[in-house]
């Protein structure tokens, strides 16, 4: 094949074809799914032995965090996923518009979700409650609850990391399909990337509940 004819049909060279090429981006995109879930996995499970260790100290450390908020940015991620859906479905359509508008819906509520987090954590900042030398928790300094909101953190600020690298991707991909980069036979990319998203979306499905839920009958402190 000639390089104008690689070039309009976004074939890449050492791929003989470009249905190869899609199903090579696929199969990337889901072996990097996979080393993230035991990524995640490492996080998810360092938190269930260690609430199995200290269930109270887990119980009384969740209470202080807003269940309300956490329920709003799970809705607002929910949101992200069908915007994300609905971008997918413009790239197979050949819908230049609907990718963009789908993807600047993604992005909007990615950065809703981003605010509400800066917000929790500034309250988690002003109450004492960041793990460190200035730890306290109910007048107490130190304690178990040091471990929760420990994991709390590590757990959220990846997650957090995750979407921020994916709004990044989200303004290289707008401009890729300004550019009419994206056609109904060529949009692996767009596809792609809705895999990673859905994937962070539905890590949050998991933190949501370990993390606010476990605490909430006792009511929010803060």
């Amino acid at each position: 094949m000639s390089d104008h004819a690689h070039s309009t049909t976004g074939l890449v060279h050492h791929f003989d074809d470009i249905e190869q090429q899609h199903e090579a981006g696929t199969l990337g995109m889901w072996a990097f799914l996979i080393t993230e879930v035991l990524f995640f996995g490492g996080l998810f499970g360092a938190y269930a032995v260690y609430r199995s260790a200290y269930p109270e100290a887990f119980m009384r450390a969740s209470s202080h965090l807003d269940v309300d908020l956490g329920g709003v940015n799970t809705i607002v991620l929910i949101c992200s996923s069908l915007t994300m859906a609905l971008s997918v479905y413009a790239a197979q359509k050949g819908s230049k518009r609907g990718i963009i508008m789908g993807l600047l819906g993604t992005m909007f509520f990615g950065a809703i979700f981003l605010g509400v987090k800066v917000i929790e954590y500034k309250d988690k900042w002003d109450h004492h409650l960041v793990p460190g030398d200035n730890f306290i928790f109910e007048g107490n300094p130190g304690g178990p609850e040091q471990l929760y909101f420990a994991l709390y953190f590590a757990m959220t600020g990846v997650h957090a990391f995750h979407m921020i690298v994916g709004m990044v991707i989200i303004c290289w991909m707008i401009k890729k399909a300004h550019r009419g980069d994206f056609t109904p036979g060529h949009h692996p990319l767009v596809e792609n990337f809705g895999l990673y998203w859905h994937f962070v979306d539905i890590v949050w499905i998991f933190l949501f509940p370990l993390l606010y839920l476990i605490g909430a009958h006792s009511g929010s402190h803060t």
